[in-house]
């Protein structure tokens, strides 16, 4: 696949503005549950909903949660400055 191709930066931006989104509902959640354990069941289910199957849904979390040690380089969380 070419690097930097229209779909990749399109899809780039999209994850980044939805996670920025989900970072500011997150820091104004005013319930007692967690805000990213809801807005990722919920995004889970528009997946579902958008034609991706149960498998795809889980083996995309899977390979991706699998490679968080890799980006994250052993850190639990980024630092504070990125995404404040």
């Amino acid at each position: 696949m070419e690097n930097n191709a229209p779909w990749e930066i399109l899809s780039t931006d999209a994850v980044y503005a939805f996670a920025r989104t989900v970072t500011n509902l997150a820091k104004s959640n005013p319930f007692d549950y967690s805000a990213l354990d809801w807005i990722i069941n919920i995004l889970m289910t528009e997946l579902w909903d958008n034609g991706f199957s149960q498998t795809e849904i889980r083996i995309a979390f899977e390979r991706a949660i699998a490679d968080m040690p890799r980006y994250a380089a052993g850190e639990e969380k980024r630092g504070k400055g990125w995404n404040a």
